[in-house]
Parts: C-alpha cells; structure tokens; sequence
C-alpha cells in the first residue's frame, strides 16, 4: 500500500491520472480506480498494489497511518 498526498484537488487528480496511465503502460490488467471525479481521495487498485491519493486535509482526517500502526502498548499504572 502506498500513501501520497498532493497540494490541491487538480493536483491528486493529476497524480492519480499519470499513475494509472504508467500502470497501463506497463502492462498492468485491470486498474480499479474510485474517486477520480472528486479528487479529494483517490483509490487505485492494481490487484498487488493499493495506491491512496489525497488531498493534506482528507489524509489527516482519515489517518491511515495510524490504522495500519502496531498497536501500542498501554502501561498500567500503580497506584
């Protein structure tokens, strides 16, 4: 899974656009792809590789990064 962020709406657009057309040109099948038309969160799937394009915004507020984190070790208190 790869995360990338871009400055604006035209430009996760534009990441995601030139990423999918090198996928295809490299002969990658079938490329889903999900959010292309708003381009606040864009979603390619190659099959092997996840591709999360968004916008500074909408990346922190979802904080995939912290989803995919081991989770951390909580320290018991004594009292």
């Amino acid at each position: 899974m790869v995360v990338v962020t871009g400055r604006s709406n035209r430009h996760v657009t534009a990441i995601a656009e030139h990423l999918i057309e090198d996928l295809k040109a490299d002969g990658v099948g079938q490329v889903r792809v999900e959010g292309l038309e708003t381009g606040d969160w864009i979603l390619i799937d190659s099959g092997d590789i996840i591709v999360h394009v968004f916008r500074p915004e909408i990346r922190e507020f979802y904080n995939l990064e912290k989803m995919w984190a081991a989770p951390e070790l909580e320290e018991e208190t004594v009292h």
